[in-house]
């Protein structure tokens, strides 16, 4: 069982949970995520690591409230526990001898972007960092971006956050005013990716970016996790699981990518719903 010691609200949809997690906190890097269950009969869902304490022996995760497992898990409270919480899992994100670097967040996946931002300023890397949302109220991380970021470049889908428009927008005047980076490191919704490698492609700028399909035991065994890359003509497959979460951008086929990712939304939907029912019907029993 694991402890939370810190709960807090991000946003209306986005929570940040501290978790007691000696053995985890000691070896987990910027990139890497848990796999945990809520409880003995819950599912088991990945989250990405977002930050760690070595010496309290604490593990942060953020995530979004979508399904009925982080439903769940957003009803514990400080002082509650977590079934299970296994980790760390996965690749840690390759931030060895960049110089300069823009990492690109889109929504939620910022709280995967700031870790590798900080790790990159910790290493003496200039960090560029572009973030976008729908609209203020869904800004999550933005102190913690500014303190690690000699750029931080603040967009949204309304102009209510920063300047109005896509995070390929700020990209693009970045470079095309001269700036001029080792890799592109992007992290968000998988249109956002694809996009915004289409745009580094045009410039010939490597670019990573973190894939986050279908998961189950987070060991490559269920194939569940399975991605197409594009390599020399060839289709590979590769596993999330224990081949990333990190890839080439230039090589991800992201249509397939989506189309796999929308397979259960509908399901997921259901399941969320039949969820807040029961919590609803708990407390009205109250």
């Amino acid at each position: 069982m694991y402890k939370i010691v810190k709960k807090r609200e991000l946003n209306p949809t986005v929570t940040l949970m501290e978790v007691e997690a000696p053995a985890v906190a000691g070896k987990a890097q910027p990139g890497q995520f848990i796999i945990l269950r809520v409880d003995a009969g819950g599912e088991r869902i990945p989250l990405t690591i977002a930050d760690f304490d070595r010496e309290r022996g604490t593990v942060s995760i953020i995530f979004q409230i979508v399904g009925a497992t982080t439903e769940k898990l957003n009803h514990r409270q400080e002082g509650d526990y977590i079934q299970d919480f296994v980790g760390p899992l996965g690749v840690p994100t390759h931030t060895e001898g960049l110089k300069k670097a823009a990492v690109v967040g889109g929504g939620v996946g910022c709280a995967i972007a700031y870790p590798v931002a900080k790790k990159l300023y910790e290493q003496g890397c200039e960090v560029h960092s572009i973030v976008g949302f729908r609209s203020r109220e869904l800004v999550i991380l933005e102190r913690e971006f500014e303190a690690v970021s000699r750029r931080l470049c603040r967009m949204s889908d309304d102009g209510s956050f920063g300047e109005k428009g896509l995070v390929t927008d700020a990209l693009r005047g970045l470079i095309e005013s001269g700036e001029k980076y080792d890799r592109v490191i992007a992290i968000g919704p998988l249109i956002m990716m694809k996009f915004v490698c289409k745009l580094t492609k045009e410039f010939d700028i490597p670019t990573t970016v973190s894939m986050n399909p279908i998961m189950i035991d987070g060991t490559g065994m269920c194939g569940g996790c399975r991605l197409s890359l594009i390599r020399d003509g060839r289709r590979v497959t590769k596993f999330a699981c224990v081949d990333g979460p990190d890839f080439d951008g230039f090589e991800v086929d992201f249509d397939e990518a989506m189309a796999r990712g929308s397979m259960y939304r509908d399901f997921e939907r259901h399941a969320h719903e039949e969820t807040c029912n029961l919590f609803k019907g708990v407390e009205n029993h109250a």
